[in-house]
Protein backbone atom coordinates (compact mmCIF):
# COMPACT_ATOMS: atom_id res chain seq x y z
CA UNK A 1 0.00 0.00 0.00
CA UNK A 2 1.28 3.60 -0.89
CA UNK A 3 2.72 5.74 1.60
CA UNK A 4 2.47 9.85 1.47
CA UNK A 5 3.30 12.12 3.99
CA UNK A 6 -0.04 13.01 6.07
CA UNK A 7 0.33 16.89 4.55
CA UNK A 8 -0.17 15.82 0.85
CA UNK A 9 -3.81 14.80 1.57
CA UNK A 10 -4.66 17.57 4.35
CA UNK A 11 -3.60 16.18 7.15
CA UNK A 12 -1.19 17.46 10.13
CA UNK A 13 1.65 14.73 10.92
CA UNK A 14 2.11 15.92 14.34
CA UNK A 15 -1.31 15.67 15.27
CA UNK A 16 -2.02 12.52 13.78
CA UNK A 17 0.72 11.42 15.99
CA UNK A 18 -1.65 12.02 18.75
CA UNK A 19 -3.24 8.54 17.54
CA UNK A 20 0.26 6.70 18.35
CA UNK A 21 0.51 8.13 21.57
CA UNK A 22 -3.04 7.36 22.62
CA UNK A 23 -2.79 4.14 21.69
CA UNK A 24 0.34 3.78 23.53
CA UNK A 25 -1.05 4.84 26.75
CA UNK A 26 -3.26 1.52 27.02
CA UNK A 27 -0.98 -0.86 26.09
CA UNK A 28 1.32 0.40 28.68
CA UNK A 29 -1.69 0.35 31.23
CA UNK A 30 -2.37 -3.20 29.85
CA UNK A 31 -5.66 -2.03 28.83
CA UNK A 32 -4.71 -3.85 25.73
CA UNK A 33 -2.03 -5.87 24.55
CA UNK A 34 -1.75 -4.01 20.51
CA UNK A 35 -2.87 -2.41 17.94
CA UNK A 36 -2.70 -1.33 14.40
CA UNK A 37 -4.28 1.67 12.91
CA UNK A 38 -4.48 3.00 9.42
CA UNK A 39 -5.57 6.59 8.23
CA UNK A 40 -6.13 6.62 4.09
CA UNK A 41 -7.69 9.83 1.89
CA UNK A 42 -8.16 10.41 -1.64
CA UNK A 43 -7.19 6.44 -1.91
CA UNK A 44 -3.34 7.18 -0.36
CA UNK A 45 -2.42 6.01 3.45
CA UNK A 46 -0.73 8.54 5.49
CA UNK A 47 -0.98 7.05 8.45
CA UNK A 48 -0.23 3.35 9.86
CA UNK A 49 1.29 2.43 12.80
CA UNK A 50 1.00 -0.97 14.95
CA UNK A 51 1.32 -0.42 18.72
CA UNK A 52 2.21 -2.69 21.11
CA UNK A 53 1.96 -6.65 21.32
CA UNK A 54 0.84 -9.30 19.19
CA UNK A 55 1.37 -11.74 22.08
CA UNK A 56 2.62 -10.62 25.36
CA UNK A 57 3.51 -13.60 27.07
CA UNK A 58 6.33 -14.37 24.22
CA UNK A 59 7.06 -10.21 24.17
CA UNK A 60 6.03 -10.88 20.38
CA UNK A 61 5.36 -7.23 18.64
CA UNK A 62 2.75 -6.76 16.61
CA UNK A 63 3.83 -6.71 13.35
CA UNK A 64 2.05 -5.48 9.92
CA UNK A 65 1.33 -9.05 8.55
CA UNK A 66 -0.70 -10.01 11.64
CA UNK A 67 -3.98 -11.89 11.41
CA UNK A 68 -7.11 -10.83 13.25
CA UNK A 69 -10.40 -12.50 14.04
CA UNK A 70 -12.72 -9.63 12.40
CA UNK A 71 -15.65 -11.04 13.85
CA UNK A 72 -18.58 -8.59 12.71
CA UNK A 73 -16.70 -7.21 10.11
CA UNK A 74 -17.51 -10.14 7.98
CA UNK A 75 -20.86 -8.73 7.82
CA UNK A 76 -19.59 -5.64 4.80
CA UNK A 77 -18.19 -8.53 3.18
CA UNK A 78 -20.98 -10.90 3.09
CA UNK A 79 -23.22 -8.38 2.01
CA UNK A 80 -21.19 -7.03 -0.57
CA UNK A 81 -21.11 -10.54 -1.85
CA UNK A 82 -25.22 -10.30 -2.22
CA UNK A 83 -25.34 -6.89 -3.72
CA UNK A 84 -22.87 -8.55 -6.70
CA UNK A 85 -25.63 -11.19 -7.11
CA UNK A 86 -28.62 -8.72 -6.80
CA UNK A 87 -26.71 -6.66 -10.03
CA UNK A 88 -26.31 -9.80 -11.86
CA UNK A 89 -30.32 -10.58 -11.69
CA UNK A 90 -30.04 -13.21 -9.18
CA UNK A 91 -33.15 -11.82 -7.07
CA UNK A 92 -34.92 -8.64 -6.06
CA UNK A 93 -34.21 -7.92 -2.82
CA UNK A 94 -37.69 -7.27 -1.79
CA UNK A 95 -38.09 -10.76 -2.58
CA UNK A 96 -39.27 -13.19 0.33
CA UNK A 97 -36.40 -15.19 1.43
CA UNK A 98 -38.34 -18.47 1.75
CA UNK A 99 -38.43 -18.96 -2.08
CA UNK A 100 -34.56 -19.54 -1.63
CA UNK A 101 -34.84 -21.03 1.38
CA UNK A 102 -38.00 -22.98 2.07
CA UNK A 103 -37.04 -23.54 5.48
CA UNK A 104 -38.61 -19.83 6.10
CA UNK A 105 -41.77 -20.65 5.20
CA UNK A 106 -43.20 -21.65 7.77
CA UNK A 107 -41.63 -19.04 10.11
CA UNK A 108 -44.02 -17.72 13.21
CA UNK A 109 -43.88 -14.74 15.43
CA UNK A 110 -43.27 -14.66 19.00
CA UNK A 111 -46.15 -12.64 20.71
CA UNK A 112 -46.27 -12.70 25.03
CA UNK A 113 -49.22 -12.07 26.69
CA UNK A 114 -50.13 -12.28 30.49
CA UNK A 115 -46.44 -10.47 31.08
CA UNK A 116 -44.85 -12.62 29.20
CA UNK A 117 -45.79 -15.67 30.97
CA UNK A 118 -47.38 -17.47 28.25
CA UNK A 119 -46.82 -16.52 24.42
CA UNK A 120 -48.64 -17.14 21.33
CA UNK A 121 -47.17 -18.33 17.97
CA UNK A 122 -49.04 -15.88 15.74
CA UNK A 123 -48.12 -15.87 11.19
CA UNK A 124 -46.07 -13.00 10.36
CA UNK A 125 -47.81 -10.06 8.83
CA UNK A 126 -45.44 -10.30 5.45
CA UNK A 127 -42.90 -12.85 4.30
CA UNK A 128 -38.98 -11.98 5.58
CA UNK A 129 -37.41 -10.37 2.83
CA UNK A 130 -33.56 -10.20 1.87
CA UNK A 131 -33.99 -6.23 2.50
CA UNK A 132 -35.23 -7.48 5.94
CA UNK A 133 -32.25 -9.73 6.74
CA UNK A 134 -29.58 -6.81 5.02
CA UNK A 135 -30.83 -4.39 7.62
CA UNK A 136 -31.63 -6.47 10.37
CA UNK A 137 -35.45 -6.20 10.58
CA UNK A 138 -36.31 -9.16 9.94
CA UNK A 139 -37.37 -10.70 13.40
CA UNK A 140 -34.29 -13.02 13.88
CA UNK A 141 -31.96 -12.73 16.61
CA UNK A 142 -28.60 -13.95 18.12
CA UNK A 143 -28.76 -15.00 21.37
CA UNK A 144 -26.90 -12.53 23.21
CA UNK A 145 -29.79 -11.22 25.86
CA UNK A 146 -29.95 -14.07 28.76
CA UNK A 147 -33.62 -12.68 30.01
CA UNK A 148 -34.72 -13.28 26.44
CA UNK A 149 -36.68 -16.27 26.10
CA UNK A 150 -36.20 -16.29 21.82
CA UNK A 151 -32.52 -15.73 22.73
CA UNK A 152 -32.37 -18.77 25.04
CA UNK A 153 -33.52 -20.83 21.58
CA UNK A 154 -30.89 -19.27 19.66
CA UNK A 155 -28.35 -20.70 22.28
CA UNK A 156 -30.17 -23.95 22.58
CA UNK A 157 -30.46 -24.93 18.88
CA UNK A 158 -28.19 -22.82 17.10
CA UNK A 159 -24.70 -22.19 19.17
CA UNK A 160 -25.18 -25.42 20.99
CA UNK A 161 -25.04 -27.05 17.58
CA UNK A 162 -22.39 -25.05 16.24
CA UNK A 163 -20.21 -26.05 19.03
CA UNK A 164 -20.78 -29.72 19.87
CA UNK A 165 -21.44 -30.93 16.19
CA UNK A 166 -17.37 -30.20 13.95
CA UNK A 167 -19.68 -30.88 10.90
CA UNK A 168 -22.55 -29.08 10.74
CA UNK A 169 -22.98 -27.35 7.79
CA UNK A 170 -23.92 -23.74 6.94
CA UNK A 171 -27.46 -24.82 5.90
CA UNK A 172 -28.36 -27.06 8.81
CA UNK A 173 -27.62 -24.19 10.97
CA UNK A 174 -30.47 -21.75 9.27
CA UNK A 175 -32.88 -24.32 9.19
CA UNK A 176 -32.57 -24.22 12.65
CA UNK A 177 -32.31 -20.62 12.76
CA UNK A 178 -35.96 -20.55 10.81
CA UNK A 179 -37.13 -22.57 13.17
CA UNK A 180 -36.93 -20.24 15.94
CA UNK A 181 -39.90 -17.60 16.31
CA UNK A 182 -39.62 -14.23 15.02
CA UNK A 183 -39.11 -12.10 18.00
CA UNK A 184 -41.51 -9.25 15.70
CA UNK A 185 -43.01 -8.66 12.65
CA UNK A 186 -40.59 -8.47 9.81
CA UNK A 187 -39.88 -4.65 8.92
CA UNK A 188 -41.22 -3.08 12.43
CA UNK A 189 -38.18 -2.93 13.98
CA UNK A 190 -34.08 -3.73 14.25
CA UNK A 191 -32.53 -6.17 16.12
CA UNK A 192 -28.96 -7.06 15.56
CA UNK A 193 -29.10 -10.62 14.32
CA UNK A 194 -28.01 -14.15 12.27
CA UNK A 195 -29.41 -11.91 9.33
CA UNK A 196 -26.10 -11.83 7.58
CA UNK A 197 -25.22 -16.10 8.35
CA UNK A 198 -28.46 -16.39 6.49
CA UNK A 199 -27.67 -14.24 3.81
CA UNK A 200 -24.15 -16.33 3.38
CA UNK A 201 -25.99 -19.53 2.90
CA UNK A 202 -28.44 -17.43 0.26
CA UNK A 203 -25.10 -16.71 -1.49
CA UNK A 204 -24.51 -20.33 -1.67
CA UNK A 205 -27.81 -21.21 -2.81
CA UNK A 206 -28.17 -18.66 -5.38
CA UNK A 207 -24.89 -19.19 -7.12
CA UNK A 208 -24.10 -22.87 -6.58
CA UNK A 209 -20.87 -22.51 -5.04
CA UNK A 210 -20.08 -23.03 -1.11
CA UNK A 211 -19.81 -19.81 0.50
CA UNK A 212 -16.57 -19.77 1.15
CA UNK A 213 -15.46 -20.47 -2.36
CA UNK A 214 -17.84 -17.74 -3.84
CA UNK A 215 -15.98 -14.92 -1.48
CA UNK A 216 -12.49 -16.26 -2.34
CA UNK A 217 -13.07 -16.11 -6.15
CA UNK A 218 -15.17 -13.43 -6.30
CA UNK A 219 -13.71 -10.80 -3.85
CA UNK A 220 -10.65 -12.02 -1.92
CA UNK A 221 -8.95 -12.92 -5.48
CA UNK A 222 -9.62 -9.96 -7.22
CA UNK A 223 -8.99 -7.81 -4.86
CA UNK A 224 -5.81 -9.64 -3.84
CA UNK A 225 -6.79 -10.29 -0.10
CA UNK A 226 -4.27 -13.16 0.33
CA UNK A 227 -4.67 -13.62 4.04
CA UNK A 228 -8.59 -13.45 4.90
CA UNK A 229 -10.18 -16.98 5.17
CA UNK A 230 -12.65 -18.19 7.60
CA UNK A 231 -9.51 -19.57 9.22
CA UNK A 232 -6.07 -19.27 9.80
CA UNK A 233 -3.93 -22.31 8.15
CA UNK A 234 -0.89 -24.05 10.03
CA UNK A 235 1.60 -21.76 8.20
CA UNK A 236 0.09 -18.49 8.97
CA UNK A 237 -0.76 -19.63 12.49
CA UNK A 238 1.92 -17.81 14.39
CA UNK A 239 0.59 -14.58 12.69
CA UNK A 240 -2.95 -14.91 14.61
CA UNK A 241 -2.72 -12.53 17.13
CA UNK A 242 -3.70 -13.50 20.56
CA UNK A 243 -7.26 -12.70 22.10
CA UNK A 244 -7.19 -10.53 25.53
CA UNK A 245 -9.79 -9.85 28.00
CA UNK A 246 -9.53 -8.10 31.03
CA UNK A 247 -8.39 -10.36 33.93
CA UNK A 248 -9.99 -10.14 37.40
CA UNK A 249 -7.09 -9.09 39.20
CA UNK A 250 -6.47 -6.39 36.66
CA UNK A 251 -4.55 -6.22 33.46
CA UNK A 252 -5.36 -8.76 30.64
CA UNK A 253 -5.71 -12.38 30.29
CA UNK A 254 -5.67 -14.81 27.52
CA UNK A 255 -9.39 -16.05 26.28
CA UNK A 256 -9.11 -19.38 25.00
CA UNK A 257 -10.80 -18.70 21.69
CA UNK A 258 -7.62 -19.61 19.46
CA UNK A 259 -8.19 -22.93 18.39
CA UNK A 260 -11.63 -21.99 16.91
CA UNK A 261 -9.65 -20.14 13.90
CA UNK A 262 -6.89 -22.77 13.74
CA UNK A 263 -9.16 -24.94 11.80
CA UNK A 264 -11.54 -24.69 8.73
CA UNK A 265 -14.85 -24.62 9.53
CA UNK A 266 -17.93 -26.52 8.04
CA UNK A 267 -20.09 -23.86 8.27
CA UNK A 268 -18.45 -20.50 7.55
CA UNK A 269 -20.49 -17.64 9.36
CA UNK A 270 -20.93 -14.76 7.10
CA UNK A 271 -21.85 -13.02 9.94
CA UNK A 272 -18.48 -13.32 12.23
CA UNK A 273 -16.12 -15.86 10.93
CA UNK A 274 -13.57 -13.72 8.85
CA UNK A 275 -9.86 -13.51 9.93
CA UNK A 276 -8.22 -11.14 8.23
CA UNK A 277 -5.31 -8.69 7.97
CA UNK A 278 -5.09 -4.49 7.72
CA UNK A 279 -3.63 -4.87 4.09
CA UNK A 280 -6.54 -7.09 3.03
CA UNK A 281 -9.10 -5.02 4.98
CA UNK A 282 -7.99 -2.20 3.57
CA UNK A 283 -8.19 -3.05 0.06
CA UNK A 284 -11.23 -3.81 0.55
CA UNK A 285 -12.46 -0.79 2.46
CA UNK A 286 -10.86 1.64 -0.06
CA UNK A 287 -12.67 -0.40 -2.74
CA UNK A 288 -16.16 0.72 -1.38
CA UNK A 289 -14.72 3.99 -0.57
CA UNK A 290 -13.97 4.57 -4.41
CA UNK A 291 -17.52 3.47 -4.97
CA UNK A 292 -17.27 -0.15 -5.79
CA UNK A 293 -13.67 -0.58 -7.70
CA UNK A 294 -9.80 -0.70 -7.04
CA UNK A 295 -6.62 -1.26 -8.64
CA UNK A 296 -8.74 -2.16 -12.18
CA UNK A 297 -11.10 -4.46 -10.53
CA UNK A 298 -14.61 -3.18 -10.28
CA UNK A 299 -16.81 -5.55 -7.63
CA UNK A 300 -19.89 -3.10 -7.99
CA UNK A 301 -21.31 -0.32 -9.75
CA UNK A 302 -21.04 3.16 -8.47
CA UNK A 303 -25.16 3.32 -7.54
CA UNK A 304 -24.83 0.54 -6.01
CA UNK A 305 -22.26 0.98 -3.31
CA UNK A 306 -24.30 4.09 -2.72
CA UNK A 307 -27.20 2.59 -2.22
CA UNK A 308 -25.41 0.22 0.16
CA UNK A 309 -24.07 3.46 2.36
CA UNK A 310 -28.07 4.77 2.07
CA UNK A 311 -29.80 4.47 6.01
CA UNK A 312 -32.58 1.93 4.73
CA UNK A 313 -34.49 1.78 7.80
CA UNK A 314 -38.13 3.06 8.16
CA UNK A 315 -38.68 6.16 9.08
CA UNK A 316 -37.95 7.63 12.37
CA UNK A 317 -36.12 3.99 13.44
CA UNK A 318 -32.41 3.91 14.49
CA UNK A 319 -29.72 1.68 15.95
CA UNK A 320 -30.70 1.40 19.63
CA UNK A 321 -27.89 2.13 21.09
CA UNK A 322 -27.01 4.40 18.50
CA UNK A 323 -29.23 7.28 18.59
CA UNK A 324 -27.65 9.51 15.40
CA UNK A 325 -27.11 6.40 13.18
CA UNK A 326 -29.22 3.96 10.83
CA UNK A 327 -28.55 1.51 8.86
CA UNK A 328 -27.26 0.73 5.28
CA UNK A 329 -26.82 -2.59 3.63
CA UNK A 330 -23.74 -4.13 5.74
CA UNK A 331 -23.18 -1.12 8.09
CA UNK A 332 -24.49 1.87 10.27
CA UNK A 333 -25.19 5.03 8.47
CA UNK A 334 -24.89 8.36 10.41
CA UNK A 335 -27.98 10.70 10.18
CA UNK A 336 -27.59 13.21 12.57
CA UNK A 337 -23.56 13.80 12.68
CA UNK A 338 -24.57 16.74 15.74
CA UNK A 339 -25.71 13.98 18.03
CA UNK A 340 -23.20 10.94 17.34
CA UNK A 341 -20.62 10.27 20.21
CA UNK A 342 -17.97 10.54 17.64
CA UNK A 343 -16.67 14.12 14.91
CA UNK A 344 -18.14 12.63 11.54
CA UNK A 345 -19.55 13.36 8.17
CA UNK A 346 -23.57 12.56 7.52
CA UNK A 347 -23.63 9.45 5.40
CA UNK A 348 -21.02 7.76 6.94
CA UNK A 349 -20.55 4.16 6.63
CA UNK A 350 -18.81 1.06 8.71
CA UNK A 351 -18.94 -1.49 10.95
CA UNK A 352 -16.88 -3.48 14.01
CA UNK A 353 -16.41 -6.88 15.36
CA UNK A 354 -16.85 -8.64 18.47
CA UNK A 355 -12.90 -8.17 19.17
CA UNK A 356 -12.93 -4.16 18.92
CA UNK A 357 -12.00 -4.21 15.08
CA UNK A 358 -13.73 -1.57 13.85
CA UNK A 359 -13.47 0.58 10.42
CA UNK A 360 -15.55 3.58 8.82
CA UNK A 361 -15.67 5.21 5.33
CA UNK A 362 -16.54 9.33 5.01
CA UNK A 363 -17.27 9.58 1.27
CA UNK A 364 -17.61 13.61 2.29
CA UNK A 365 -13.74 13.94 2.84
CA UNK A 366 -13.18 10.71 0.99
CA UNK A 367 -11.12 9.17 4.00
CA UNK A 368 -10.93 5.78 5.69
CA UNK A 369 -10.28 4.80 8.85
CA UNK A 370 -9.23 0.91 10.01
CA UNK A 371 -8.60 -0.49 13.45
CA UNK A 372 -7.76 -3.91 14.33
CA UNK A 373 -7.14 -5.18 17.70
CA UNK A 374 -7.85 -8.41 19.67
CA UNK A 375 -9.56 -7.19 23.15
CA UNK A 376 -12.63 -8.74 24.02
CA UNK A 377 -15.53 -7.84 25.56
CA UNK A 378 -16.41 -5.98 22.21
CA UNK A 379 -16.96 -1.64 23.13
CA UNK A 380 -16.88 -1.87 26.78
CA UNK A 381 -14.57 0.60 26.05
CA UNK A 382 -15.18 3.11 23.33
CA UNK A 383 -11.73 2.67 21.84
CA UNK A 384 -13.41 3.42 18.33
CA UNK A 385 -14.91 6.86 19.44
CA UNK A 386 -10.89 7.99 20.71
CA UNK A 387 -9.86 7.02 17.30
CA UNK A 388 -12.13 8.40 15.32
CA UNK A 389 -12.14 11.89 16.92
CA UNK A 390 -7.95 11.95 16.70
CA UNK A 391 -8.42 11.08 12.90
CA UNK A 392 -11.12 14.38 11.99
CA UNK A 393 -8.82 16.70 14.60
CA UNK A 394 -5.63 15.94 12.34
CA UNK A 395 -7.40 17.15 9.33
CA UNK A 396 -6.18 20.43 8.47
CA UNK A 397 -7.28 20.98 4.95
Amino acid sequence: MERILPEQVGFSSARLERITSFFQSLVERRVIAGVDALVARHGRVAYRQCVGFADLESARPLAEDALYRIYSMTKPITSVAVMMLFEEGAFFLHDPVARYIPAFSEVKVYQPRNGGACYDLVPPHRPITIHDLLTHTAGLSYGFDEHSFIDDLYRKQVWHRLETDPDVTLGTLVEEIAKIPLAFHPGTSYRYSTAIDVLGYLVEVVSGKPFDVFLRERIFEPLGMTDTDFWAPPEKAHRLATLYGPSESGGLKVLQTTENFLRKPSAPSGGGGLVSSMADYYRFAQTLLNRGAWNGVRLLGRRTVEWMMTNHLPEGMRLPDDPACGFGYGGSVIVDAARHFHMGSPGNWGWGGAANTWFFLDPVEDLLAVMMLQYMPGFSIPFHHTFANLVYQALVD
